[in-house]
């Protein structure tokens, strides 16, 4: 809340999207969040692609998304919990499909332009202090995806 209202004058006014700790998005609105966008941030627990369904998102075409950032991969024992009882349902590979880079990957082919995404577990702190960095980069410096990365591996 403190990012949207921090860049509200800039770029936000045009922003949508779903506040996840108000409700979980349904499939429907995660698909059109993602078809109608240039951009998408995900901030949230666990991973990106365990939130939405697989097999859908694969069949989309998503184009006009110049953008994706994934802030995932923060684990707590709420969240560890919801994922092993997905997990049962999940074959060896589903899974695999669901790690990193093979998520950036599935994006790439589907036709998202650049994703910045982390690679292995983080905490929420961590993660909000990337969004920070993330946002004063790309929103207020103008900085490109690359010079933004460069800046978060430091």
């Amino acid at each position: 809340r403190k990012i949207l209202e921090k860049y509200h004058d800039l770029f936000t006014l045009r922003w949508e999207g779903v506040i996840g700790n108000i409700r979980v998005p349904s499939q429907a609105e995660w698909e059109q969040l993602l078809t109608n966008c240039s951009a998408f941030l995900f901030y949230g627990m666990e991973r990106f692609v365990s939130h939405i369904l697989l097999n859908r998102l694969v069949a989309m075409n998503i184009p006009k998304c110049h953008l994706m950032i994934l802030l995932d991969l923060v684990r707590s024992k709420k969240s560890y919990q919801r994922i092993t009882k997905s997990d049962i349902h999940k074959s060896c590979l589903h899974i695999a499909i669901e790690r990193p880079t093979e998520t950036a990957v599935l994006l790439s082919l589907i036709g998202v332009r650049s994703v910045i995404a982390n690679q292995w577990y983080t905490t929420l702190q961590e993660n909000a202090e990337r969004l920070e960095i993330l946002s004063e980069s790309l929103l207020s410096a103008g900085r490109t995806t690359g010079q933004t990365v460069h800046i978060l591996q430091k």
